[in-house]
């Protein structure tokens, strides 16, 4: 039997986000078992998906660097594991593993290196400088470091080449997803919803996000605001992430002052995503900035129509089954939470109609099985070439 790739991925951290995520899923997919061996290096911490790679027997180094500060002895470990590593291919995740890990791995004679990119947001309002000024400095480097740049986000890429980026070597990979996982379950539905203490009838929103500018959750609770004022039946709305809790004062004091609190419930971080996306009738993202948001597909994937903001790839998941307005628009963004409200309660038929077709899109375009078979024709050509 052929010899097994051996791929060492390269990322910033492995908390809770898109891209760890998305890497998590494409190495503890059973699909790579016989073909390619993972190693995993953290640049910071273990975050919470180390253990679970490590149930499935992938390696992971944790450099332990602060996010933010990058030190010499930290620079030093990366290039020792990288030396040591024998890696066909580095695949770093996200600009500082990129420069960082692109760097480190060229310097150990590494030369099959493949970039990551998953974000399609650079307004400097909305970025630290510090993220800018690595970006320039990637743009610079991707001529001569990465064989390859791999962009979840087509439209990602194309922010990413007006940027400066060598055009010739994106490819677009759209994130993949477990649909075993994520599928429509109506007994975790009502058993969710009876824990939160909702009336089955009740119309649910719900946005799963940190609390983040890219987020823009200012642009949610204009919008809630509105629907709440024009609308003539009531409505819930659930936020869920880090920072989407009562210790989040900006948070309150934004829900306060718009006459918000009655309905909006802070959950914070949850385990049971899958628990949630059944819940909750509407899916809303409200972002100024996304590559190619996971939330959307996973909440279609459990039957539940979306909400968006036409950022990144959000258009393209959502297709012609759920609604999409301009960012940073929260006239129209509450339209279309009260357009969904609407067709939910006066055409149930039509509802259901467009909760099977999303089951269905998300199944066929952004299964794990295509984004597994891309990422390893991406390794293997590199490796052949």
């Amino acid at each position: 039997s052929p010899r097994r790739l051996r791929i060492t991925h390269v990322i910033t951290g492995l908390s809770n986000g898109g891209a760890e995520g998305a890497l998590v899923r494409l190495l503890t997919a059973d699909l790579n078992r016989h073909t390619v061996v993972h190693r995993v290096v953290s640049l910071t911490t273990r975050g919470v998906h180390a253990e679970v790679l490590e149930k499935h027997g992938i390696k992971v180094d944790v450099l332990g660097m602060s996010r933010g500060r990058v030190t010499p002895l930290g620079l030093w470990h990366l290039y020792r594991v990288l030396k040591t590593s024998q890696a066909d291919v580095v695949q770093t995740w996200m600009y500082h593993s990129d420069l960082l890990g692109g760097v480190a791995a060229r310097l150990a004679g590494i030369r099959r290196v493949i970039w990551g990119i998953r974000h399609s947001n650079l307004d400097p309002s909305r970025n630290s400088r510090s993220t800018l000024a690595v970006v320039r400095l990637c743009s610079w480097l991707s001529r001569v470091v990465p064989l390859k740049v791999v962009s979840c986000s087509h439209n990602a890429s194309k922010l990413h080449i007006r940027h400066g980026y060598a055009p010739q070597k994106f490819i677009d990979i759209p994130n993949g997803y477990r649909t075993d996982l994520f599928r429509r379950d109506d007994e975790l539905r009502q058993r969710t919803r009876a824990g939160l203490g909702i009336d089955g009838d009740h119309f649910v929103v719900g946005m799963v996000a940190r609390f983040d500018p890219l987020k823009d959750h200012r642009n949610l609770i204009g919008a809630l605001r509105t629907a709440k004022r024009g609308g003539s039946s009531p409505f819930l709305c659930l936020l869920v992430g880090p920072g989407m809790d009562a210790t989040n004062s900006d948070l309150i004091n934004w829900l306060g002052e718009a006459e918000l609190l009655d309905i909006v419930r802070l959950l914070g971080v949850r385990s049971d995503v899958p628990a949630i996306m059944n819940a909750i009738d509407l899916k809303v993202l409200s972002s100024a900035g996304e590559a190619f948001p996971n939330v959307l597909a996973e909440a279609m994937a459990c039957g539940t129509p979306c909400v968006t903001t036409d950022v990144g790839d959000a258009a393209v998941i959502v297709d012609r089954f759920g609604w999409v307005v301009p960012a940073q628009d929260s006239t129209a963004l509450a339209d279309a939470i009260s357009t969904a409200k609407d067709l939910h309660a006066r055409r149930r038929d039509l509802w259901n109609l467009r909760c099977d077709q999303g089951i269905a899109h998300i199944a066929q375009h952004f299964s794990m099985e295509r984004m597994w078979n891309n990422y390893y024709s991406v390794w293997a050509e590199c490796c052949a070439s």
